[in-house]
């Protein structure tokens, strides 16, 4: 199918990459169907592109790049709703918020989205840890682990 899209224009998409979000993303419960697209300037980066609306995009990244410590447990309804068998079925991303500079963008790791890779269901995930915020600066993350 062919798609318009934010940062790609005009693409043709293969239904098999299709993600399904059964109950859409929060706050656009609509959108359930999404392709994920690499960024050719930085590969760590990709595009989270509803297939629906060519305005909604989200930019996400692999946490465990930038957050080497960063853990957590799906619960057993995820587990259930996306039919995730074992652990290497799952993709994680987080969503990023660029700004200006850089520096200052930050990723939200209190809502990765979980991807089982063998069905292309996918969902975000509303965690309740206290050390995950919305708002944490993957930048200065990445310098720190740098460093150590």
């Amino acid at each position: 199918m062919k798609i318009q899209t934010s940062y790609h224009r005009e693409i043709l998409v293969a239904d098999q990459d299709r993600l399904v979000f059964k109950n859409g993303i929060p706050g656009f419960g609509d959108e359930t169907s999404f392709v994920l697209l690499r960024v050719s300037e930085n590969p760590i980066f990709h595009v989270l592109q509803s297939t629906k609306t060519p305005g909604l995009a989200f930019i996400v990244t692999n946490p465990f790049h930038f957050f080497k410590e960063y853990d957590f447990t799906l619960d057993d309804g995820t587990l259930e709703q996306l039919e995730i068998q074992q652990e290497s079925d799952v993709l994680v991303y987080t969503i990023l918020t660029l700004k200006n500079p850089f520096e200052k963008s930050t990723a939200n790791l209190q809502a990765p989205i979980v991807i089982n890779q063998e069905n292309n269901h996918g969902k975000q995930v509303i965690l309740n840890h206290s050390d995950y915020k919305t708002r944490h600066l993957f930048v200065e993350s990445q310098t720190a682990s740098m460093k150590g």
